[in-house]
């Protein structure tokens, strides 16, 4: 039953280090246990267990490399619903007002990855671009001349896939949308491909970098954020 689905689905989330598991497997990447075990400052018999429930719950799927086990999203569904999340609860401060809280968050609302596309004031700021040149649609549907500009541009093929092209995902920093899609994801593997983007340390934050910002400026106007 749909009643006991969500039950369950609530019940999931409904722990502080899943939560927090989940929160850092939003940068997209196949993280360890014991990696995960040191994120969430728990043991790693603890995350190990928590990480075979979110997995079992279908939230992660599991990869073995030799000794080695790897978790990560199950999807770009499972993504979006803990961004849909996140939206809905709004802005929120570090925990502890420290220097190094403050910067990481600035950090994060200045440009992140959100599972495989780009958010924050960075992803808004390229998405805006976009609609402002008839690429996007208000509502974030791809145009005959963004499909164009994005083959020209950033070499960008259409896959054969039930992904949609293009959708909006609300950003819970800046309360708008940014692109997501396949093509949000295309953007945001090109710019990192091209040395665009750079990601800052080992969590979700990215920036721009100086080829980046003259780039996105060539094409797009953007300015630096």
């Amino acid at each position: 039953m749909a009643a006991d689905e969500l039950a369950n689905l609530a019940a999931l989330l409904a722990d502080r280090s899943r939560a927090r598991f989940l929160l850092a497997l939003m940068d997209g990447k196949a993280w360890t246990s014991g990696e995960l075990a040191d994120a969430a400052e728990v043991a790693p018999s603890t995350a190990s267990e928590h990480l075979n429930r979110l997995v079992h719950g279908g939230l992660l799927v599991e990869r073995r490399q030799g000794r080695h086990r790897y978790v990560q999203l199950a999807g770009p569904k499972q993504a979006q619903l803990l961004e849909d999340l996140l939206g809905y609860l709004g802005p929120t401060e570090p925990a502890k007002p420290t220097l190094r809280a403050s910067a990481a968050d600035q950090a994060l609302r200045r440009g992140r990855t959100c599972y495989d596309h780009l958010a924050g004031r960075l992803g808004v700021a390229i998405t805006d671009a976009m609609t402002a040149r008839g690429l996007l649609t208000d509502g974030l549907t791809i145009t005959d001349d963004g499909l164009a500009w994005l083959e020209a541009e950033l070499a960008f093929t259409p896959p054969g896939t039930r992904r949609p092209l293009a959708r909006a995902c609300l950003d819970w920093t800046e309360r708008r949308s940014h692109l997501a899609g396949t093509v949000g994801a295309h953007v945001c593997a090109h710019l990192h491909a091209r040395n665009w983007v750079r990601r800052i340390g080992t969590g979700r934050a990215v920036r721009l970098t100086p080829t980046g910002e003259a780039a996105l400026r060539d094409l797009l106007g953007v300015l630096p954020v």
